[in-house]
């Protein structure tokens, strides 16, 4: 009995690792969440039972519950394939559901994916560390459940480097005033990404004190720091232009 935990990555169905389009080429179950692109649902076999656990807004689907729905598959001896945007371990759940698993005594395979903080900026020509620019960068979640420790957002703004936000669109002011209140200058520059590496794709940029009033679409990655800035992709491509 094994159920596996696979990244889909960040939504275009090229950027599977190979293992994972082998598991979902065998697959008798696809468990997936909202953030799945609709690419690599398409590789799901058609005579394949494909489950929609994403959590939405005003349809929050309880994590007990995801788990033990992968508990009783696993246990029917079915190749289980739980398909999670991004990867697995970056704010997927998947350390809580991979320990549901092994209590009941079923084996769990991961496959990492390309996680969407690194992803999503890179799609967007914003390389999250450049040498003289920023020397790290902080992956941090927007998204706090009831009765669990706020964000220290002052105290990331005092890290320096490149701050990269998931699931925060709904809390972008908040976490721009905070930020700002850490030491954060106002014209930091901003971006966020809506969509990567989909057809859907939308960037768009701003300065720290602009988040709040900007119109973010969700799902969108928020990238904070100068390299917020850059846009490395269309810089090669004028290069190029200019070569020829």
């Amino acid at each position: 009995m094994t159920v596996a935990l696979v990244g889909a990555g960040p939504g275009d169905p090229d950027l599977l690792t190979v293992r994972a389009a082998r598991l979902l080429a065998h697959a008798d179950v696809v468990v997936h969440d909202a953030l799945v692109g609709d690419g690599v649902l398409a590789l799901v076999p058609p005579d394949a039972e494909v489950v929609d656990v994403g959590k939405r807004p005003g349809r929050p689907v309880p994590q007990e519950l995801i788990s033990t729905l992968l508990v009783e598959l696993g246990r029917q001896g079915k190749q289980v394939v739980r398909l999670k945007g991004g990867d697995p371990f970056v704010f997927g759940r998947g350390g809580e559901e991979a320990l549901a698993l092994r209590a009941a005594g079923i084996e769990v395979e991961v496959v990492p994916g390309i996680t969407s903080s690194v992803a999503a900026p890179a799609a967007a020509g914003i390389p999250v560390t450049h040498r003289g620019v920023a020397a790290a960068v902080t992956t941090v979640t927007g998204h706090r459940r009831a009765g669990e420790p706020d964000i220290d957002w002052r105290a990331l703004a005092r890290v320096g480097g490149t701050i990269v936000v998931l699931m925060g669109v709904a809390q972008r002011a908040v976490i721009a005033a905070e930020l700002m209140a850490g030491g954060l200058a106002a014209d930091t520059p901003v971006a966020t990404v809506h969509r990567a590496t989909t057809d859907a794709q939308v960037v768009d940029r701003c300065s720290l004190a602009g988040l709040c009033d900007h119109p973010v679409r969700s799902p969108a990655v928020i990238v904070i720091g100068p390299v917020a800035a850059l846009d490395v992709t269309a810089l090669l491509d004028s290069a190029a232009i200019n070569a020829s």
